[in-house]
């Protein structure tokens, strides 16, 4: 191990003293409540601000994460698309719980979102495919998401053969689609100085959102 990074780490500080995050300023609608969040992250010029780490779980009860994009928001669902052949999409077959975390270091805050998966209808997968970039389909059509390639040509390839399958439009493959997480907890974090950040917590009970405050 590299004794300086291994020292580097350990000693890396620095405080959050952008703003604070009270209950009585926290709508009592988490998903407006994230609505506001994201606009002002949008507005800030957040690097991908529809960026959210997808963490998924096996029967095994082993967890996996992975980077995607927010693609679609709607009453407390959140959609994004992918292979459903892909490890994401296998796991979500096995255990269709997952949670999506945003973070705007920008803004020093994040947002944690827990729930329920399933996929989208077809029609909502077959709108967003279609605008996407040519280049964007043709590789969503040649990719096995997540299987063992010899090398980087094998997948070249498989990408000429599907350019020169579809001359025009690229219709979208059955195995690739979107999914919606069903939110059933929300946690927003605001970055505070000396570590004592605000958390604010919504659990849905009895199909009512309760609010609370949670130690840092």
């Amino acid at each position: 191990m590299n004794n300086s990074l291994n020292e580097y780490t350990k000693n890396l500080r620095r405080d959050f003293v952008k703003t604070s995050f009270d209950e009585k300023d926290a709508n009592n609608n988490p998903f407006k409540q994230f609505e506001t969040w994201f606009e002002e992250a949008a507005k800030s010029n957040v690097n991908e601000p529809n960026g959210m780490v997808l963490s998924t779980v096996t029967k095994k009860g082993r967890p996996s994460s992975r980077i995607v994009l927010l693609r679609g928001l709607d009453d407390h669902g959140f959609n994004f698309f992918t292979n459903y052949e892909s490890r994401k999409g296998t796991e979500l077959k096995e255990n269709p719980y997952a949670s999506l975390l945003f973070f705007w270091p920008e803004l020093e805050r994040q947002v944690r979102i827990e729930g329920k998966v399933v996929k989208a209808p077809a029609n909502i997968s077959d709108e967003y495919f279609s605008l996407r970039p040519r280049e964007s389909r043709i590789g969503a059509c040649a990719s096995p998401q997540s299987k063992v390639l010899k090398n980087r040509h094998e997948l070249e390839k498989m990408v000429d053969a599907i350019n020169a399958k579809y001359s025009e439009d690229v219709p979208r493959p059955k195995n690739w689609g979107g999914y919606i997480l069903k939110a059933t907890y929300y946690e927003f974090w605001q970055g505070r100085q000396s570590r004592l950040h605000d958390r604010i917590c919504y659990n849905l009970k009895n199909k009512k959102w309760v609010k609370q405050r949670l130690a840092p």
